[in-house]
């Protein structure tokens, strides 16, 4: 068990750096979930990388395949990381929740598991804003690890940090609520490797902006 204090977003992320990538890239839920929104986007999209991590996989398949990607972390590691390793998208250090509000302005959006570090109410304000900024027909990626938790510390990777989530069946109704059209829910199973790691529950949604 850890003794340090519960770190921030930034600072777990800029302390794991490629450590992430190495235990989570290659999870079989978030390679299916990228899979399908590079079949479901046109051609030469528009897409936001929300928690861009070190680029990989979300934003590096995404722009091999000719998509427009903007990237936004809070963790400066992260970014430098990104900008280095997938030169073909852009990427941004920024908190989702400071983003401008751009109605209508992109055709996809990744959000795999990056708002855990949030209260409650800002995960469902910024479900809604996302709703928004999806143009009709645009396509979400969403990826959570669903708990019924409020501000709750906990020990991951090693280090203490706190977090927030809802139960699983409350995310397919916040994002219907935001206007949201869902297509497919996944649930699975993840055994990180990594010293001391359980197994973690996953939450996958494939959702679409009608029009």
């Amino acid at each position: 068990m850890t003794t340090e204090p519960p770190v921030g977003a930034a600072g777990l992320f800029d302390a794991l750096g490629l450590t992430y990538e190495k235990v989570f890239g290659q999870e079989p839920g978030l390679v299916a979930v990228i899979d399908w929104l590079l079949a479901g986007l046109p051609a030469g999209a528009k897409v936001m990388d929300i928690g861009s991590g070190t680029g990989r996989p979300t934003a590096e398949r995404l722009a091999a395949a000719g998509h427009r990607v903007t990237g936004y972390d809070v963790s400066p590691v992260m970014v430098t990381l990104a900008r280095r390793q997938v030169p073909a998208a852009s990427f941004e250090l920024g908190d989702v929740r400071d983003l401008p509000d751009t109605p209508g302005g992109w055709d996809g959006i990744a959000a795999l598991f990056s708002l855990l570090m949030m209260s409650r109410g800002d995960i469902s304000a910024t479900l809604t804003r996302i709703a928004t900024w999806l143009a009709p027909g645009g396509l979400l990626a969403f990826a959570t690890a669903p708990f019924d938790v409020e501000d709750t510390e906990f020990e991951w990777m090693g280090h203490l940090a706190r977090g927030s989530s809802y139960p699983a069946e409350a995310y397919p109704r916040l994002l219907r609520e935001a206007g949201l059209e869902v297509l497919r829910e996944d649930r699975a199973v993840f055994h990180p490797d990594f010293p001391g790691m359980r197994a973690e529950e996953h939450l996958f949604i494939y959702a679409r902006k009608p029009g």
